[in-house]
C-alpha cells in the first residue's frame, strides 16, 4: 500500500502559506493551534463543548504514520501555526478534518489545506474522503464540495459527508 504522504517532502507555499507535514508526536505544534480556536471553532470540530485536550487526545491529533498524514499551515507573518488538516486513511477511503485559527477563517487557509490534503490522497490512492460535520456547518460543505462530488446523511445532529474524489 503506499504511503499517503511523501517521507521527506518539503514544503509547499501556496498563496502566501507555508504548507509543511506534521512530525509524528509534534504535539507542541497541534496544542499551539489548538489554543488558537476559540469556544465556537472547538464546539464545531469536536462536536461538542472541548476546553482542552488530554494527553491521549493530543498524542492521537499529533500521531503521523502509514495511515495517519497531518498538514500544517503557516502564514507568512506568523511564526505559530494557524490551520491543521489530518486525514486518516482506511483502505481506499480517508476520514478528513480540519482546524483554523479563529483569526485566519475566510481568509483561504482550510480551503488551501483541503485542496493539499485531497491531492496528496489522490497520489496515494485514495478515492474516497469522509468528514463528521457538527450540526449545519455552510462552510465546510462548500470547501468539501470543491475536492469531488458531495453525498450527505444525517446521523442525528451530526452530518456524515462522504466526498469522491
Amino acid at each position: 500500500m503506499p504511503r499517503v504522504y511523501a517521507h521527506y517532502m518539503q514544503s509547499r507555499y501556496v498563496r502566501g502559506l507555508t504548507v509543511r507535514s506534521l512530525q509524528d508526536g509534534d504535539t507542541e505544534t497541534v496544542s499551539a493551534l489548538f489554543a488558537r480556536l476559540g469556544e465556537r471553532s472547538r464546539e464545531r470540530r469536536f462536536c461538542g463543548a472541548k476546553p482542552r485536550l488530554s494527553e491521549l487526545e493530543l498524542a492521537n491529533l499529533a500521531r503521523v504514520d502509514r495511515d495517519h498524514h497531518v498538514l500544517v499551515g503557516y502564514m507568512d507573518d506568523d511564526a505559530e501555526p494557524v490551520g491543521i488538516a489530518r486525514l486518516v486513511r482506511t483502505g481506499s477511503t480517508a476520514e478528513i478534518a480540519f482546524a483554523v485559527a479563529d483569526e485566519y477563517q475566510s481568509y483561504g487557509v482550510g480551503s488551501i489545506l483541503a485542496s493539499e490534503l485531497a491531492a496528496d490522497a489522490r497520489a496515494a490512492g485514495i478515492t474516497h474522503l469522509m468528514a463528521t460535520v457538527c450540526g449545519d456547518n455552510p462552510r465546510i460543505l462548500a470547501l468539501l464540495e470543491r475536492l469531488g462530488s458531495l453525498h450527505t446523511r444525517w446521523r442525528g445532529r451530526e452530518r456524515e459527508l462522504v466526498v469522491g474524489l
